[in-house]
């Protein structure tokens, strides 16, 4: 009897050997969470026997259970590495072509040549869908998308609203009243005369698929203050390319110029807001709604022509730049184009018990009738840890309590060994007794 109660030691010294042996072996798996193997004792016993003259039988191992606890982070330089401080799991789908989905807490992520977000086995992060300001769309397991970064922003913006302001010279002559101009050759403006206008200011606006097209205002004067007159009027001819656009959006053809009026301390006076112009088409594109406002700090000063600032809201289409991560889970991608756009928001999942989980390998766990099924919400929610992006979680194991128990296990090994040793020669023994 002695034999086989230590043999089931030795059997258990043997497991939890192994399960050491396998801890250590993957101290430096990212994301991997160590086991620890639990015994129990094995009484021979019936009903009318004694308390007091049970005999132990040995021991049996209950359970090889996995240790949660956070494992620590380290900081990376790939804005995709991902690590979880605190509850949850990434949700991972090995096989894109099917609904099967794994739990991990390796978030040493990259991209694929199909642009999706993987792992190093090829598996899919998972995302809920988001719209356009971010905001998550759908929170269930089955709405989750695998996250994919697009080549370019695939939204160019045509240009709805520019801003120019400048400093037209209150020193500036009238054109039209040049002595060049006569009966036989009266003025006319032309954008290809610079002696029929004053000065020009272009700035490059956008149609609605991202070609880039040149917005140039010519600023012609018309009246200077003097005697009865208080104000100075300048027209403003605007032109797309070379299509001049119409300052009346109710009068197309011919095309109307804008009337800017200015007091005689150079305060513009007129127009007071955005000027806005009447349709017009760039070459290959859609017809562009548009307006211009000059008021917001256009003014005539005696100083030089100047342009004071000039924006607009077009975009080209962009190139892809960079993903970022917030503490949140939202993925945004940054454009060359100046564009931002929110791709998803990193799913975790959690369990009512983890240790239940089913480990598969590479650091993946699958769900299992101890675990319960997958609770999944965002980072930071109540029952979630927070995301860091930049950095990775790496093993939870410490060197230094494997070794002890390593040591401690291996004795109880040699010991069971040792027991199992004297009871053969206990037994040889009587053996040579009866013979």
């Amino acid at each position: 009897m002695s034999f086989y109660t230590s043999l089931s030691g030795l059997q258990g010294a043997q497991t939890e050997l192994s399960t050491i042996a396998h801890n250590l072996a993957n101290v430096s798996t990212n994301g991997f969470k160590r086991s620890r193997v639990e015994f129990g004792d094995v009484i021979a016993s019936t009903a009318t026997k004694s308390p007091n003259q049970l005999i132990g039988s040995g021991s049996y191992v209950k359970s090889i259970r996995q240790q949660f606890s956070q494992g620590g982070l380290q900081q990376s330089q790939s804005s995709l590495d991902l690590a979880i401080s605190g509850e949850g799991f990434f949700v991972v789908k090995p096989n894109p072509n099917t609904s099967e989905v794994a739990f991990t807490r390796n978030g040493s992520f990259s991209v694929s040549a199909d642009r999706l977000v993987t792992d190093s086995q090829g598996a899919t992060v998972q995302v809920f869908p988001v719209d356009g300001s971010g905001t998550v769309v759908a929170t269930s397991l089955e709405d989750t998308v695998s996250l994919r970064l697009p080549q370019t922003s695939g939204t160019p913006k045509a240009t709805k609203q520019a801003k120019v302001s400048v400093n037209l010279s209150a020193n500036a002559p009238i054109p039209s009243q040049d002595p060049q101009w006569t009966a036989a050759s009266p003025y006319a403006f032309s954008r290809f005369d610079p002696d029929t206008y004053n000065f020009a200011s272009s700035t490059v606006i956008y149609d609605s698929v991202g070609n880039p097209n040149t917005l140039t205002n010519y600023y012609v004067r018309q009246t200077q203050p003097g005697g009865a007159v208080t104000t100075s009027d300048w027209l403003v001819y605007s032109f797309v390319g070379g299509q001049q656009i119409s300052a009346d959006p109710t009068q197309p053809d011919p095309p109307v110029p804008l009337t800017m009026t200015f007091d005689s301390n150079g305060v513009l006076q007129s127009p007071a807001g955005p000027t806005t112009f009447a349709t017009f088409t760039p070459p290959n594109a859609a017809p562009q709604d548009m307006t211009v406002d000059f008021s917001i700090a256009t003014t005539q000063r005696p100083s030089a022509f100047t342009i004071i600032a000039q924006s607009q809201d077009g975009a080209p289409i962009g190139q892809l730049q960079g993903v970022t991560v917030d503490a949140n889970g939202l993925v945004k991608a940054s454009f060359s184009n100046g564009q931002n756009e929110a791709l998803g928001k990193i799913v975790l999942a959690q369990f009512a018990n983890p240790q239940g989980l089913r480990q598969i390998g590479n650091s993946y766990w699958s769900v299992s009738g101890l675990s319960g099924d997958a609770t999944v919400g965002q980072p930071g929610e109540s029952g979630f840890g927070n995301l860091m992006a930049g950095a990775i979680e790496r093993s939870n194991v410490d060197i230094t309590e494997e070794l002890v128990g390593l040591i401690a296990a291996q004795r109880n090994f040699q010991a069971n060994a040792k027991a199992i040793d004297t009871a053969t020669q206990l037994s040889q023994t009587i053996i040579n007794i009866r013979s």
